[in-house]
């Protein structure tokens, strides 16, 4: 990818990366590890983005 990025990808691209980030532990540890995981994480590999 380029590092010259048009303003709204770059948005686009810094949303999807907060977006991937794990089940925080407090929520782990309040559901007694019910919920361990969610079902939105990606991995950049196995799926592409369309931004």
């Amino acid at each position: 990818m380029a590092s010259n990025k048009p303003l709204g990808k770059k948005l686009r691209l810094a949303k999807a990366m907060k977006q991937n980030r794990r089940v925080p532990l407090f929520v782990i540890v309040k559901t007694r590890g019910k919920v361990r995981a969610h079902p939105k994480m990606r991995y950049w590999r196995r799926s592409k983005l369309k931004a």
